[in-house]
């Protein structure tokens, strides 16, 4: 198996393991930073394990390798995503200031991932890796940054444009740097994306992204 079929796993037990909660053959990020978790191997005692690391009331998402539901638990499958993949740096794209992210700035991120893509982004997201923006006066209006980093790879995520703002390749820019920036500190980018989200799909094909796989996405919940 590639690293990347199971990415959760393979960042906490890397790149991204002094994040980890974790339980053997099963880790989770805390819930204050992604909602994400991760098993080594699709069996019983590994589900276990992770429900043994989520709360009642809480659930977690999960990449790739998914355990057999524990008793008083779902698992939900949900949209496939597409995981793709860029092969070498793609070149600059102009645009306005690129500004570095900071803890300071976590509620007017919270505030567009909500509008754009709900759910994912919490308080301490920033913990993961780097996010940058492109401002409007006092108005964020795009971002994006890193997520799961295990060894050799690094995930962009949050490539988020408010929707007043889309069409002037603000997303693209914000992009195009990461991804640079990866390859210059010895990673390769990689990211997700709902399989049916084609208008993202084409700007990352832009950019030099390839279609690695689909991968199977559930949500494991009581």
């Amino acid at each position: 198996m590639h690293a990347l079929d199971n990415p959760v796993w393979q960042s906490l037990r890397t790149q991204h393991s002094g994040l980890a909660l974790a339980a053997d053959s099963a880790a989770r990020y805390p819930a204050s930073i992604v909602p994400f978790g991760a098993v080594a191997t699709a069996d019983a005692d590994a589900g276990s394990q992770l429900t043994s690391l989520v709360d009642n009331g809480e659930s977690v998402f999960i990449v790739g390798v998914a355990p057999p539901a524990p008793p008083g638990w779902v698992l939900e499958l949900q949209k496939p995503v597409l995981q793709m993949v860029c092969a070498a740096p793609p070149p600059e794209v102009p645009g306005p200031a690129i500004v570095e992210m900071t803890a300071e700035r976590s509620g007017e991120m919270l505030t567009l991932t909500a509008l754009v893509f709900p759910g994912f982004f919490r308080p301490r997201t920033l913990d993961m890796g780097r996010y940058l923006g492109i401002y409007d006066g006092g108005k964020l209006a795009a971002m994006a940054g890193e997520r799961m980093r295990l060894d050799g790879y690094q995930e962009m995520s949050a490539v988020c444009t408010d929707p007043g703002y889309t069409g002037r390749g603000y997303a693209k820019r914000l992009l195009s740097q990461l991804c640079r920036d990866a390859f210059a500190r010895g990673f390769t980018p990689f990211l997700h994306v709902y399989a049916d989200n084609t208008r993202a799909i084409a700007v990352y094909r832009a950019l030099g992204f390839s279609d690695r796989a689909t991968l199977p996405f559930w949500s494991l919940h009581q």
